[in-house]
């Protein structure tokens, strides 16, 4: 797919992605900013800061008039946080493109962050935190990487912790945001119905005044985990949730693509290796899935599943079991097995083009965080080239007993039980 690439004169980047056949179009801006630059004294804060942006601003005033206007389009726009990066974007019909960069430009350099409804949204902030901790299939992630990094940024939930939320000020925000919110530590990306020439202009006009300054970096995981470890966090439920996994390369790393290869071999898919051995063959689990995560500096792959607390030994046993296979040069994988797992990945990519919003997300993270723009297509392209010796390579490079982790949700006090399994 053909983008353009433009840097305006105070270092902010401009992405445009043409999609002719699209009637609407994608506008994200996209920051070099996440929980992994904060403190212990502002822990949440980068996600806090999303929320406020739609909060109101000198020209649009409320929360209300900024939806009102957007909802006058017939648009949506959200906002989003993770470790590394916060986006914010408007999705709306492809005449309405200056309309979105205006309203977003506007949230970015003119947030009120009035002390009101910073108040409000405190509250906000701490119903989203309950609602993770009694969603333990999506908690569990954040306990694994707990588990990972430690007490450090890395290991922080995004959300943050609530006793920093309850007391984080207006000037902490006004703090941050001249720590990070710097135009040359922002992408502006337009993916859909639009031409190119006319939304740099746009852009030009809406972001070409932003300061640009140096930004805070980041400090970097010191790996050295000698054995496995394990992590229970202690909650009544009617269903264990647990993460299983090791550590393994950073983003720019060459074995990440054999890492995303074995991770749809291992739990990508109703056909995949352990669907079929947790779920299908045992009825050990409601769902079990493997992902490749890959950031700056770290990254890790791990299964979770869902299962039922009398069995949870066995559903440990089993994923232990796949992950020995490999890590021996035992799995066997399949000319079939091994082409069915690229094509799920290249798939669902696929699928995913056809979405303005995930591919604005797709190019502004890349352009934010790597040093090489790599687009959709040559991503599949990676993929596709990934061989059978590779993925049997990786996995004996890292899948060892040494930087096995397991993350329990459940209502387990025992950890001598559990660590007895902890072995390839």
């Amino acid at each position: 797919m053909n983008y353009t690439r433009r840097v305006l004169e105070n270092g902010l980047r401009v992405l445009t992605i043409p999609m002719p056949s699209f009637e609407s179009a994608t506008v994200m801006a996209m920051v070099g900013a996440g929980s992994r630059y904060e403190t212990t004294k502002n822990n949440g804060i980068s996600h806090f800061l999303e929320h406020m942006a739609f909060k109101g601003t000198n020209k649009r005033p409320s929360a209300m008039e900024i939806a009102s206007m957007i909802d006058g389009i017939g648009g949506e726009f959200n906002a989003f946080t993770s470790k590394e990066v916060t986006g914010y974007f408007v999705k709306a019909a492809k005449n309405h493109a200056e309309l979105c960069l205006d309203v977003l430009s506007d949230m970015l350099q003119n947030s009120k962050l009035d002390a009101l409804e910073i108040e409000k949204e405190r509250g906000v902030i701490l119903e989203e935190i309950n609602l993770y901790e009694d969603t333990p299939s999506r908690k569990i992630g954040d306990v694994y990487e707990s588990l990972l990094y430690g007490d450090t940024p890395m290991g922080w939930d995004i959300a943050g912790r609530k006793d920093v939320i309850r007391n984080i000020t207006r000037q902490d925000f006004v703090d941050y945001l001249s720590s990070l919110y710097s135009a040359k530590n922002i992408v502006v990306v337009v993916a859909g119905g639009i031409i190119p020439e006319k939304i740099e202009a746009m852009a030009v006009n809406y972001f070409g005044k932003m300061p640009s300054f140096d930004t805070v970096s980041y400090n970097k995981v010191d790996e050295n985990q000698v054995k496995p470890s394990l992590y229970i966090k202690h909650k009544d439920t009617e269903q264990v949730h647990i993460a299983l996994g090791f550590r393994t390369v950073a983003l720019e790393h060459p074995d990440r693509y054999a890492l995303s290869v074995l991770g749809s071999i291992l739990g990508g898919g109703m056909s995949s290796r352990l669907f079929s051995e947790v779920r299908e063959k045992r009825g050990l689990a409601y769902y079990v899935r493997t992902g490749s995560e890959n950031y700056q500096d770290v990254g890790n792959i791990v299964s979770t599943a869902g299962l039922d607390p009398k069995r949870i030994e066995d559903g440990i046993k089993v994923i232990i079991e796949e992950y020995s296979k490999f890590a021996s040069g035992k799995a066997e994988i399949t000319k079939t097995e091994l082409a069915k797992s690229k094509e799920y990945i290249k798939g669902h990519l696929v699928l995913e083009e056809e979405d303005s919003r995930f591919m604005a997300a797709f190019y502004a993270q890349n352009e934010l965080l790597e040093k090489q723009m790599e687009t959709p297509e040559d991503l599949i392209d990676k993929i596709m080239k990934v061989t059978m010796e590779e993925v049997e390579e990786v996995a004996k490079k890292y899948f060892k007993k040494e930087t096995l982790n397991l993350a329990i949700i459940g209502k387990f006090k025992d950890k001598a039980h559990f660590e007895k399994l902890l072995k390839l």
